[in-house]
């Protein structure tokens, strides 16, 4: 385990040196972007010099780097807050939503899943499914989000579009106004929840154990309970753990289709603003959470199956 914690640890510093790169070659120069096209070159320069972003990249990373550390993500060079306040004032609306999507795609991922896995041999149940699955899994997000404004915004269906209301305001509006973005994330989730699952499933109905237990004369549920949910959990966690990352890093577009005032949201005018803080902020605690989760997934699993710290150790 100490291993995979370092290893993450690698990789975090490998996301902050990529991303601390990337926002820098996007076209745009952040003093023109706030200032505008009227300013004079001297007003840039002092912009510049304040920013602290005359400085070498290598200074400016190591400065970055520093204060990351001790836990200030840094200043939003439009608002003048401390990024880490504004992140933390929208995390829990993207968390809300995220967990929301996740817990929705596991419900009818999984089942949906094991279905597909036991009627496989059923030619026409196993086109459908196969169709239904490619659907959710192709299909835009950006397309099923306007598509869902668009119907709600025309029919009177008890929910307003545009009008998002915190959790930590109330309870109930909030989950309400919750919903409809977490539905359409949930869409290519469940999808890709639901082929993990039955492929999964499908590999453990042929091992001898599973054989032993249809001689015995176990019923089909029993052996799916008993002898293939377990083993087929490992893949379904790691999934649940990359879908989760996803999630909390903010779906940009579902965001601001539906006026979700979320990290995803704030990234991207973040981005069109060339608020480098915030940037490098949003995407750093991406990549915390997916390798965070990443590390737990992996010590459950050894709980769940003790081969899979043993194979750990081995490599």
């Amino acid at each position: 385990m100490g291993g995979r914690v370092l290893t993450g640890l690698v990789t975090l510093l490998g996301i902050a040196l990529l991303v601390f790169a990337a926002v820098r070659v996007v076209p745009g120069q952040a003093e023109r972007v706030l200032l505008g096209p009227l300013a004079t070159d001297e007003q840039r320069a002092a912009l510049v010099a304040e920013l602290g972003l005359d400085r070498d990249l290598v200074t400016q990373f190591g400065i970055w780097m520093g204060k990351v550390l001790t836990g200030d993500l840094g200043t939003s060079i439009v608002s003048r807050q401390p990024v880490l306040d504004e992140l933390a004032m929208r995390l829990p609306v993207t968390a809300t939503i995220a967990i929301m999507a996740l817990v929705i795609a596991l419900g009818v991922g999984i089942p949906v899943g094991v279905l597909q896995a036991l009627r496989a041999r059923r030619r026409g149940g196993a086109v459908v499914s196969r169709v239904v699955g490619g659907l959710g899994i192709s299909i835009p997000e950006f397309v099923l989000g306007a598509l869902v404004v668009l119907l709600f915004s025309s029919v009177p269906l008890g929910i307003t579009i545009g009008a998002f209301t915190p959790v930590a305001e109330d309870v109930g509006q909030g989950l309400l106004s919750s919903l409809l973005p977490a539905l359409v994330l949930s869409v290519f989730c469940a999808a890709a929840t639901a082929r993990t699952t039955r492929d999964a499933v499908l590999g453990v109905l042929v091992e001898p154990y599973v054989q032993a237990a249809v001689a015995r004369g176990e019923t089909p549920w029993s052996i799916v309970r008993h002898h293939v949910l377990r083993n087929a959990t490992i893949p379904i966690l790691t999934l649940a753990a990359t879908l989760l990352a996803y999630l909390l890093g903010g779906a940009v577009i579902v965001e601001g289709l539906f006026n979700v005032p979320g990290v995803g949201s704030y990234l991207l005018l973040a981005m069109d603003r060339r608020d480098y803080a915030v940037v490098q902020a949003g995407v750093m605690l991406a990549a915390v959470v997916f390798v965070a989760t990443s590390v737990l997934v992996e010590l459950v699993s050894s709980l769940v199956d003790p081969r899979v710290s043993t194979i750990g150790a081995r490599a």
